[in-house]
């Protein structure tokens, strides 16, 4: 703890005393023990952040395959993987132990993502017994390496256009994957341009001379070190960041597979040439597939957090030993976290940070409970699976944002140190942008939320493209939106909860009251998704193509989406706080849980005062709350950035943390 003289909170009371111990794990939660062990084997491996810097690029990508098959050895890659192939068998544990890593290099993160997450969850969700008894003990300890070979230059995040083609041919048993046209080469694979040795390959499946849609192989790419035949790959070059992980382009021409390559947990091939599937619908047996690799979307998330938590670290700790112009009397100048334009800039993403962690931890439970069958007796498991993909690629689009947000802020908090290489912010910056497209573009991703919101997850909701749910949600009546968003019901709600009723608007009393907070944000939510539908309706009532209504109001959709998510996130941090038990930790993260809920309202001040749930003088009251809960956390500042686990070792950063 920081030993420096520091302001008294605003009262004069003493500041509570956090136990950061408890507090690490209290963020840990049931894998409290697995992310210490992860912690551990990143210390173990500290040195790579310096190869990153002095190593060519052939000899930094060499340094993370061989860190990566270390920590194979380990088993701490491979916890979400069955017993019987030398895994762990616990798929929360395999997520909170990947997300830790991001506290280290993220090339290293990236490629146990690639190898372990996205090649490996591929055979071991989408295969079936033939396949995990073939390949997975191997992928599981590294000795086979693999690519998940999905994107297409020419198709981007529309999967079920690709034009990789994989026909069955019947003489010889075999599927013949080919590339079809010049922009249908599969491109930023991972481990594809140096270390791969196979790939799952996602391909119109054509059989009997019909398409069956899009459906994964497994395809060798490497004989013996050198490409197989049929097979041309390219190295995709120097890229912004993570460069130890060696992305490539892949072309099949005329490639023969047998016919038990298909990975076939949803559908397969006869060697007679009859195509079966227990699914018949092709979008919802698409969907149905897609579905079970949402993992790897929750782990980008999980690392974007995780990687916040280094660079609030870092700032933070600096701020506590820089000082900086004159001394308000006689003594040296002033620490920089004691200023308030500073507190103002930290704090708030600080605060975040942890409401995100929170919300994190509900998605991976949500995962867990999923794939090992683990839900509520009487738990509907579509719904389930539903409300998980649109929690997962919510969370990870605000997950991500709030990453290269807090990174480049961070940086800045830091001046001139903040930009040398060795305090991290240069690898951090780099690395995790592409954070915001991988797994899916964030707008996509949120677009996908509010698909799910405006169809209340309908039995539609699978086989429905953008266009298709504007239509649906025209076809409904608006007040059936209005009544399931209830934003009259909940006017009177907010109401109840503001001192004084209706007319308490302008009192100052009650905004650090967590039910006030809430019902906010759900009016903002709500009030947006029945917005939106009115908009989709008036658009198709007036006789607009469904494809320019939706653009028309585009934004308007991906605002309800962020709103939708801000909520929830907000409700995992208050859920979080009230269930801890009294003390000093709960009033310190009962601080952040205020200042998180405060800085989202005032950031979105102007939407509040438009739709009249704000005034100027509530609002002003809120960012004179704000500026008071940065000063009471600033005596605990240095143990909520303790808190947060991130080792010494990987903060490196001599100047900047001692």
């Amino acid at each position: 703890m920081a030993t420096d003289t520091v302001l008294p909170t605003p009262t004069g009371s003493v500041p509570p005393t956090v136990d950061v111990p408890a507090l690490t794990a209290l963020l840990g939660g049931r894998y409290a023990e697995v992310r210490r062990r992860v912690r551990d084997q990143l210390v173990a491996h500290a040195q790579v952040l310096v190869d990153a810097e002095e190593m060519t690029r052939a000899e930094f990508r060499d340094r993370v395959r061989d860190v990566v098959v270390e920590m194979a050895g380990t088993g701490q890659t491979g916890m979400g993987f069955p017993t019987d192939y030398g895994g762990g068998g616990d798929i929360g544990a395999s997520l909170a132990a990947f997300e830790t890593l991001a506290l280290g290099d993220l090339s290293v993160l990236v490629k146990v993502g690639v190898q372990f997450g996205l090649f490996g969850g591929a055979v071991l969700q989408l295969g079936t017994e033939r396949h995990h008894e073939k390949y997975l003990a191997d992928i599981v300890s590294g000795r086979l390496m693999g690519c998940f070979a999905m994107t297409e230059t020419g198709h981007g995040s529309n999967v079920q256009a690709l034009g990789t083609v994989a026909t069955y041919d019947l003489a010889t048993q075999e599927f013949v994957v080919t590339s079809t046209r010049s922009d249908a080469w599969k491109d930023y694979i991972g481990n594809a341009a140096a270390h791969g040795e196979m790939a799952v390959v996602f391909a119109q499946l054509v059989v009997g001379g019909e398409s069956k849609g899009v459906h994964a192989l497994l395809v060798p790419i490497r004989v013996d070190g050198e490409p197989a035949p049929g097979v041309r790959i390219e190295d995709d070059g120097l890229k912004m960041g993570l460069n130890g992980v060696d992305n490539g382009r892949l072309w099949f021409d005329g490639v023969r597979v047998p016919r038990e390559a298909l990975l076939n947990r949803f559908a397969d091939v006869t060697p007679e040439g009859l195509y079966v599937s227990d699914i018949d619908n092709p979008d919802k047996r698409f969907f149905t597939m897609l579905g079970t690799l949402v993992q790897g979307r929750v782990c980008v998330g999980g690392a974007g957090i995780n990687a916040s938590k280094v660079a609030i670290t870092i700032a933070t700790k600096y701020a506590l030993r820089r000082r900086q112009f004159e001394a308000t009397d006689d003594t040296e100048e002033e620490l920089l976290l004691d200023y308030g334009l500073h507190q103002r800039r930290l704090f708030p993403l600080l605060a975040r940070t942890y409401a995100l962690h929170f919300a994190q931890e509900v998605v991976a439970a949500q995962v867990h409970d999923i794939f090992s069958g683990t839900l509520q007796p009487g738990a509907d498991p579509d719904l389930a699976r539903r409300e998980l993909e649109s929690r997962a690629a919510g969370t990870k689009a605000l997950g991500t944002w709030h990453a290269t947000r807090t990174i480049q802020e961070c940086r800045e908090a830091c001046g001139g140190a903040g930009y040398l290489a060795e305090n991290r912010f240069a690898a951090l910056k780099a690395d995790t942008d592409v954070f915001t497209t991988f797994e899916g573009d964030n707008h996509v991703l949120l677009q996908l939320v509010a698909k799910g919101l405006l169809t209340a997850y309908s039995s539609e909701f699978e086989e429905m493209d953008q266009f298709d749910m504007v239509r649906f949600v025209a076809g409904l009546a608006v007040e059936t939106v209005i009544e399931k968003t209830s934003v009259h019901k909940l006017f009177e709600r907010l109401k109840d909860v503001l001192p004084g009723g209706p007319d308490g608007w302008d009192q100052e009393a009650g905004l650090l009251d967590p039910d006030y907070q809430l019902a906010m944000y759900r009016f903002r939510e709500e009030h947006m998704i029945s917005g939106v539908a009115r908009r989709l309706k008036r658009g198709i009532d007036q006789g607009m193509n469904p494809a320019t209504v939706f653009s028309r109001v585009q934004d308007h959709v991906i605002g309800a989406a962020r709103a939708h998510m801000e909520r929830l996130v907000l409700e995992a941090f208050v859920g979080k706080v009230r269930a801890m038990p009294d003390g000093d930790n709960k009033v310190a993260l009962g601080l952040l849980c205020d200042l998180h809920a405060l800085s989202g309202i005032e950031s979105d001040r102007a939407w509040f005062m438009e739709h009249g749930r704000l005034t100027s003088t509530r609002s002003k009251a809120i960012s004179r709350e704000i500026g008071d809960l940065c000063r009471r956390v600033r005596p605990l500042a240095d143990d909520l950035v303790d808190g947060l686990g991130v080792p010494v070792a990987m903060l490196r950063s001599p100047e900047l943390v001692g």
